[in-house]
């Protein structure tokens, strides 16, 4: 194995000079530095030619946008020359037009003048009566179809509105009550005792009440009679009281219609309470519950009052949804809109009115005094009052809803037909359908189609002032010509 010489085994490594290191090192520096300067302006080139592609882009757009704009801007400056030239020929259609009539004018006042030797002020007289007339038919006529056409919209939306109100609530048919009535079980045997010793319990009873008792005009039954519906009442339950407990004599009746009477506050004042509850509206005054709750035992051509007044205000609260109008003011003032009928000897002047003064007095707020003081046109009506009007008017005119009687139905009757007959060129007219419809047949030599329009508005006008009735009547005018002639 060879060896090697002393000398090698004694060698040791040189030591580098320290400025060839510090070469090495900014050698090292200076290329990073290179690339890394290199690195960056590659990434600047990069994002300026992104930034220039874009700025190229928007360029475009705006280019094609104001291309675009400057189209559009042709189209209607070519619009607007040829509206330009349609009004130019528009106008000189106008003004031959013009000329014309003027030369029309001028030969009919040379013809007037010379035919009927007028002047030519006359002339003109004749001529402006001439085109005033002609003016008038055709007004008339505009008129007349502005009026149909703006009648059947209304009346169908009308329908809907009020068709949609009756589909959503519908009421019970009112019953015929005239007279309160105690049914006696025991026979006629004990209206000895109802009448008493010379008529003592009896005069004690009516005293007490305020009520007549008729004890003999029907079997087995004594009927009370009087014209407050409250005291109709607690006559009604004393006497029923009266003959189940059969103690009869004038200190028992005054305890018991003091007793009944006590309790019927009670049950007015919870009736009315309760009204209010069902249709979910707010809390009403004291006094305005009492009121509601008399009108319980009130009735009007059979109907009952109150019913009556919840059956309004549902319809108003239903129709006042369909238009967007408050709902819970809407059914507060229908079922106000009648308190006024309860007031009795409080009432000056119409019920309408003094409900109203009745119900501001006890904090209800004006738009809703302003309904129930014009729900019968006594007042300034707004929206909402023309809808409580609306909706009274529905519930009282609706099938089964009222009765009249034989005498009211009879002149009515009479005065529609004497209305229809009062204008001139009517021949003859009848009510139909129950008052509900009216027929006029006219003269057809004194009364033009156009008037015959014209008579069938003022017969309605007539009608509304002069007639009182539920729900609407309608006017038919109908002009018949007849031509007759014989082959000989």
């Amino acid at each position: 194995m060879p060896s090697f010489p002393e000398d090698c085994r004694q060698l040791k490594p040189k030591v580098m000079p320290e400025s060839f290191e510090v070469l090495l090192i900014l050698a090292a520096v200076g290329l990073a530095a290179l690339g890394l300067n290199f690195w960056a302006w590659t990434r600047l080139w990069s994002m300026r030619s992104k930034g220039l592609a874009e700025r190229d882009r928007q360029l475009q757009l705006q280019e094609k946008s104001q291309q675009r704009q400057r189209e559009s801007f042709a189209k209607k400056e070519a619009l607007l020359e040829a509206e330009q030239a349609n009004l130019a020929e528009k106008g000189r259609q106008v003004e031959e037009r013009e000329a014309s009539v003027n030369a029309l004018i001028k030969k009919w006042q040379s013809q007037l003048a010379s035919v009927a030797a007028l002047t030519a002020e006359e002339a003109r007289k004749e001529f402006l009566k001439f085109v005033e007339r002609e003016s008038q038919t055709d007004a008339r006529v505009l008129a007349r179809k502005i009026v149909e056409t703006a009648r059947q919209e209304g009346e169908e939306e009308a329908r809907r509105i009020i068709g949609t109100a009756i589909q959503r609530y519908a009421a019970h048919c009112a019953s015929e009550t005239t007279t309160a009535s105690v049914v006696l079980k025991e026979g006629d045997d004990i209206k000895g005792r109802i009448i008493g010793r010379d008529g003592r319990n009896i005069r004690a009873f009516e005293n007490a009440a305020g009520v007549t008792v008729l004890v003999e005009d029907t079997p087995n039954t004594v009927v009370l009679s009087g014209f407050d519906p409250v005291r109709r009442e607690i006559a009604r339950e004393s006497m029923a009281r009266l003959v189940a407990d059969g103690r009869i004599h004038p200190a028992r009746i005054e305890e018991v219609v003091e007793k009944v009477s006590s309790e019927m506050a009670e049950r007015i004042l919870k009736i009315g309470n309760e009204a209010v509850c069902n249709l979910r509206l707010a809390p009403v005054h004291a006094e305005i519950s009492k009121r509601l709750g008399r009108l319980y035992f009130r009735r009007s051509h059979s109907q009952n009052v109150l019913d009556h007044s919840v059956e309004v205000a549902r319809l108003t609260m239903l129709i006042a949804v369909e238009l967007g109008v408050d709902a819970a003011d809407a059914a507060r003032s229908g079922l106000l809109h009648d308190v006024g009928k309860a007031l009795g000897d409080e009432i000056n002047g119409s019920h309408a009115v003094a409900g109203a003064e009745f119900i501001r007095r006890h904090g209800e707020n004006e738009t809703i005094v302003n309904a129930v003081a014009s729900h019968h046109n006594e007042a300034e009506p707004t929206v909402l009052g023309m809808l409580v009007s609306a909706a009274d008017a529905i519930s009282a005119s609706r099938p089964g809803a009222r009765s009249e009687s034989t005498v009211a139905y009879v002149n009515r009757i009479k005065v529609l037909e004497t209305v229809g007959l009062s204008f001139a060129g009517v021949e003859r007219c009848f009510a139909l359908q129950a008052g509900r419809e009216v027929r006029v047949f006219v003269q057809p030599e004194k009364v033009t189609d156009e008037a015959a329009h014209a008579l069938a508005q003022n017969i309605c006008r007539e009608i509304e002032e002069r007639a009182q009735y539920p729900g609407q009547i309608k006017v038919t005018v109908i002009r018949e010509v007849r031509c007759v002639n014989y082959a000989k």
